[in-house]
């Protein structure tokens, strides 16, 4: 690493990326654990592919040039290249992913793209490459830019993020169950299944990517209830397996959204908002439906009309 030759290690996992993939289906359809559903994960696998190309086409390039020019500003000048300098920046750059997550759930803008990964009803380590086409062009990479500033140069910054989505992929399993003490530092798959779950109790929680502490500190970490089993997807989910529909219509929503808007207040609403946020409050958000279950749990509020309106992602 001594000449910041550092490889790239999402390439060199593609091919166990697959393998896995493939052993795992032969798993679930032996036991039954785990469900795969053929247009389901023909959609994930095109969601990868196009993600990759993104970069390839000036994504990836669009990040080091902008990690670059940050990084000549930087505060410490000397930052060694060793062993514990790749910890410490995989350290501060998972603490950087958990606010971007953290904020990718909260401001629809970034949740436009970040929705992507959520799109799926089924949760099986194919999910894990349904990713996002727009996340590079939409500037979800700023939050990255602290590491540059404090002095980690960017290569090892592209590095260490790269080993933290390698880390993530097995996450995305319904084969695994709980793994004791592991979980209290790391990201496991039982953590992951809360996170992708649209259930009330789940909504909102549980953004790590390799370290579950930060979830720990911050207040947002919830447990896998084994009373309750995760119902994956998005609140409003897509009825369409088209790789189009599921790269961009959120974006598309935001466009339909911002037509109608009548003041600048509505426009920072639509974009910059929590996911589901109206003028009127007609929507509802995350937080209004995990403080209305909060209120059905407690006995407060009957339960709503069979023909209330869904509630957008």
């Amino acid at each position: 690493m001594d000449d910041l030759n550092f490889p790239d290690v999402v390439a060199y996992a593609v091919p166990a990326f697959v393998t896995l993939i493939i052993i795992e289906m032969i798993i679930a359809r032996r036991t039954r654990r785990g469900s795969y559903e053929p247009r389901d994960t023909f959609a994930s696998l095109a969601m990868g592919f196009g993600n990759r190309i993104a970069g390839l086409i000036g994504g990836g390039a669009l990040v080091y040039v902008v990690f670059d020019w940050v990084y000549q500003y930087r505060l410490i000048d000397a930052m060694p290249i060793a062993w514990w300098t790749v910890v410490l920046c995989f350290i501060v750059d998972d603490l950087a992913y958990y606010w971007f997550h953290r904020i990718a759930h909260e401001r629809r803008y970034f949740w436009a793209s970040h929705v992507v990964h959520h799109s799926s009803q089924h949760y099986n380590l194919s999910t894990a490459l349904r990713q996002t086409w727009t996340g590079r062009f939409s500037f979800s990479f700023i939050f990255g830019l602290p590491l540059a500033l404090i002095g980690f140069p960017p290569e090892m910054i592209v590095f260490v993020g790269a080993i933290n989505l390698v880390y993530q992929f097995w996450i995305h399993t319904e084969l695994i169950d709980r793994m004791g003490p592991f979980e209290w530092v790391f990201n496991t798959p039982s953590h992951h299944r809360v996170h992708h779950a649209t259930n009330p109790r789940y909504l909102d929680a549980n953004y790590a990517g390799t370290l579950i502490v930060w979830d720990r500190m911050f207040g947002t970490f919830v447990p896998e209830d084994k009373a309750e089993r995760p119902r994956y997807g998005i609140v409003k989910n897509l009825a369409t397996f088209n790789p189009l529909m599921i790269a961009f219509h959120e974006w598309i929503g935001i466009a339909r959204d911002l037509m109608t808007a009548k003041s600048l207040r509505e426009v920072l609403g639509y974009v910059f908002g929590p996911p589901g946020w109206s003028p009127d409050g007609s929507r509802m958000t995350s937080a209004k439906i995990k403080e209305r279950w909060r209120r059905l749990q407690d006995g407060e509020e009957p339960p709503a009309p069979a023909q209330a309106p869904q509630p957008a992602e």
